[in-house]
Formats: C-alpha cells, sequence, structure tokens
C-alpha cells in the first residue's frame, strides 16, 4: 500500500489516510510506520484518526515541529472537520452535541448529562438518497471517538461503524463512513486551508454526496 502524500511542507508532511488502516501497528504495520518506511524519514505524530475513518491526517518532521503542531491542537487553533453518513434520522438536524464522555463496554465510551469537562461538537445535515444522511460535522474538543459518540447520542451512528451502530447492519457496510475533510490553521506566518473530499465508499462516492460536498466545499465559511 502506498500512502498518498497531500502536501508536504518543511514542517509537516500532509497524507490521505486510507480507511481501515491502524494509526499505531496492532498485528500488522501502522500507519505511522509505513509513511515512515514510505518517506524515509522521522515522522512524529501530532494528532491521530481512528482505524474506521480515512482522510487529513499531519505528521511532523521533527520532534520540535511535532510540539508547535500539538500545542495548536491542543489550544484548539487547528479547525477540523469532518464528513459522515448515517442510515438513521437524526433527533435533530444541525446545531451542538455537549457533555462529558464517559466509559461503557469493551472499550466504548458514551455521551453523559453531565458537563464537568464536555466534549463539544457542532454539525450540519443534510438528506441524500433514501435513508442516508451526510454530516458534516467541527469537533471543538479532541476527545477519543467523539463524533461517533456524539452521532450515536442522536440516535444516528455512523454507517459501518461496527463500535456504535447495530453490528448486523455495519457488518454490511464496505467500510465506516467517517472522513477527515478538511483542516485550517496557521503555522507561524503561514495560513493553511486542506479539503480533501473521501475517495472511497459507495455512499460518499454517490453523485448525490459528491455534488453535496461541493457545495461544502469551503466548510470554514459554514460554521
Amino acid at each position: 500500500m502506498v500512502l498518498e502524500i497531500l502536501f508536504e511542507h518543511t514542517q509537516f508532511i500532509l497524507f490521505n489516510k486510507p480507511a481501515g488502516l491502524s494509526f499505531h501497528s496492532e498485528e500488522t504495520e501502522g500507519f505511522v510506520v509505513k509513511a515512515e518506511r514510505q518517506t524515509g524519514l522521522k515522522l512524529f505524530s501530532v494528532h491521530r484518526l481512528d482505524k474506521m475513518t480515512s482522510g487529513l491526517i499531519l505528521l511532523a518532521k521533527s520532534s520540535e515541529d511535532a510540539n508547535k503542531l500539538s500545542r495548536l491542537f491542543e489550544e484548539h487553533r487547528i479547525q477540523k472537520f469532518y464528513l459522515a453518513v448515517s442510515m438513521r434520522k437524526p433527533k435533530k438536524k444541525q446545531g451542538w452535541i455537549k457533555g462529558d464522555m464517559g466509559p461503557s463496554r469493551r472499550g466504548s465510551y458514551k455521551l453523559l448529562k453531565t458537563n464537568d469537562n464536555p466534549a463539544v461538537t457542532q454539525f450540519i445535515s443534510t438528506a441524500l438518497r433514501t435513508h442516508e444522511r451526510l454530516f458534516l460535522i467541527k469537533p471543538h474538543t479532541g476527545k477519543t471517538h467523539q463524533i461517533r459518540v456524539a452521532l450515536k447520542s442522536l440516535g444516528a451512528p455512523i454507517a459501518g461503524d461496527t463500535r456504535y451502530a447495530a453490528l448486523e447492519d455495519a457488518k454490511t457496510e464496505e467500510r465506516g463512513y467517517l472522513h477527515a475533510y478538511a483542516l485550517v490553521f496557521t503555522l507561524g506566518e503561514e495560513r493553511f486551508s486542506f479539503v480533501s473530499p473521501p475517495d472511497t465508499g459507495e455512499r460518499f462516492l454517490s453523485e448525490a454526496c459528491i455534488q453535496q460536498g461541493l457545495l461544502w466545499s469551503k466548510p470554514w465559511e459554514l460554521f
């Protein structure tokens, strides 16, 4: 597998991570190891994507660069936008999802009613084909499984999500339909805005989804 490099800077490389590839090595080589072997460079992680999630991910070229980028993520100065497809009707079509996240069964999480250290997620959505709904999501915090839990709490788990959707339904999908769609940030004096539509998954590649993506091609202007 050859990883797609979307942009290379003196301080980082931007990759398009495939769906189904673990970030860290498990039984097989993970994304970071593959990226290092492909580029011949020692690379440093500054954020991560779940195994099922495809899309934009940065790796820094030095520990100093990693510290700078990690600080931007920690201070929420990097705007992230995701696309997701659900086969369920959500309790609401747009707005905010806020709440603490607590442990659930077998490594999963659930949204709590408390707000001591809440996960904060903003979203809009639109209907696609029959039973399909496309979400454009902006997480304002960076909790593990945040988007997956947020959509589950709306009654609209992500299609193909074997952890948070009904397993028998999820197994019929060719992938988990969550994609890291856009990143916007300023590093030093440079402002960067990257957008990369999903390139795998029949639901993401439908004409209805592609046309909606064109309307959402500058997601930072919609929130």
